[in-house]
């Protein structure tokens, strides 16, 4: 067995490996849990997933190194922050203590 061969086989492993994580991901999506929960999971689940799938891809075609080392990073940077920012956004604005909520209540 090649160089090659090895190479070829560990690119269709993490290739293979990478769509099982997407979709593990997306199945608490069907569960009744927390959105926070849900997201949490579809997030790194993706992230990991499409991580593997770019690690497959730069095993199959090495010549493109450059462009897929720029996507992995790419990749891990802005589906955190995006991640964060979902997940910030999901959260019920917190009133700052001592204000009530009716505005006709509020000290003068």
């Amino acid at each position: 067995m090649g160089l090659a061969a090895i190479s070829e086989t560990a690119s269709l492993l993490l290739l293979g490996i990478g769509l099982v994580f997407w979709f593990w991901g997306t199945w608490p999506l069907l569960e009744t849990s927390s959105y926070a929960r849900k997201l949490h999971a579809l997030s790194v689940a993706d992230t990991l997933g499409s991580a593997l799938m770019l690690l497959g891809l730069l095993l199959r075609i090495p010549r493109q190194w450059p462009l897929l080392t720029l996507g992995l990073l790419a990749l891990m940077l802005w589906n955190t922050i995006f991640g964060y920012v979902l997940a910030t956004c999901s959260q019920p604005r917190r009133r700052p203590t001592g204000l009530s909520r009716n505005p006709q209540e509020e000290p003068r």
